[in-house]
């Protein structure tokens, strides 16, 4: 009967926090990324190289979730009729494949070092650690506080946070080599901080894999919306419903919806855009896509319909 459809790249949501706690990290990060490789190289700590190394991937993951942004911002095109939002769950994607081959490295490193430990800096590598800490904190708290629900900004997110565990593995690293000379204590932390890698690339790509297959969004139910649907005031049923999300935090749907017979077209449209406006008042759906129509569904067809139960309807597959 009538098709209602809205579409607003990235789902109106405003970016520019987001994009300027990126920015604050990206420089604050890059600073103390130099200063780390430089000191794990002039005080022989491999803490320090490996924390350094996992800033490196922080750096360019950092960089990366910029040129994301950037691209979601775009707005639709007859070749991308949906813009670029998914780009930063690619960014994210590419993060977490980065972050696995740099604790391989890590690992690799430190178990050799176990066996054959080196003399390294404790008072050196204390210092160090301390101001990375306090960076990587700070750091992680700005993007924490303007993440929202984008996948991009909790991985940079969490590389951070993995970061700061890894600083105060190395602190008290440092603080084991001044107080009682322990020179495995370097590369055990350094295995430490490769777990943790591993830890946060595994839930990113995992998170980032679940979008691209268009899984149903984290925390939303497809039973529950449409339940929703079918509730509504002069509402018959509802089938073919779908959910997806086009960005990590851009949630989308499509379904059909019955109405009686007797509305006029006008009148469909207007209960459609009222469906809209509850789904993304209750659901955060932004992008809905509803086929209103004045027929039941086909009971040959093995989709499921969801008809309000106080109104003597029924679900069937």
């Amino acid at each position: 009967m009538a098709d209602t459809h809205e579409h607003i790249p990235g789902g109106g949501r405003d970016r520019t926090a987001q994009r300027r706690a990126v920015w604050l990290a990206l420089a604050a990060n890059g600073g103390l990324m130099a200063t780390e490789l430089w000191a794990g190289l002039a005080f022989r700590s491999l803490a320090l190289l490996a924390d350094g190394v996992h800033l490196l991937t922080d750096v360019s993951g950092l960089a990366i979730s910029v040129l994301a942004i950037r691209l979601a911002r775009r707005p639709a095109t007859a070749r991308h009729t949906f813009g670029l939002e998914r780009a930063e769950v690619l960014a994210a994607q590419v993060n977490g494949i980065v972050l696995l081959l740099a604790s391989g490295w890590v690992v690799f490193e430190a178990v050799r070092r176990l066996g054959h430990p080196e003399q390294v800096s404790g008072a050196g590598l204390t210092a160090v650690a301390g101001i990375a800490l306090v960076v990587n904190l700070g750091s992680a708290w700005l993007l924490r506080r303007s993440a929202g629900a984008s996948l991009n900004m909790q991985g940079a997110f969490l590389h951070l946070a993995s970061d700061a565990l890894g600083s105060l593995g190395a602190l008290a690293a440092g603080v084991s080599i001044l107080v009682w000379d322990a020179r495995r204590v370097d590369p055990a932390v350094s295995l430490f901080i490769s777990l943790l890698v591993v830890w946060a690339a595994w839930r990113l790509l995992r998170d980032a894999m679940h979008v691209f297959l268009e899984g149903t969004p984290r925390g939303m139910s497809s039973a529950e919306v449409e339940r929703a649907i079918a509730e509504f005031p002069e509402v018959l049923g509802v089938h073919h419903l779908h959910l997806w999300n086009l960005a990590s935090d851009d949630p989308a749907l499509s379904a059909h919806v019955v109405l009686p017979g007797t509305t006029s077209m006008h009148d469909a449209q207007v209960r459609g855009e009222r469906l809209k406006a509850m789904l993304a008042e209750r659901f955060g759906v932004e992008h809905a896509t509803l086929e209103m129509e004045c027929h039941g569904h086909d009971a040959g067809d093995h989709e499921r319909v969801h008809s309000s139960p106080e109104r003597g309807g029924r679900s069937r597959r």
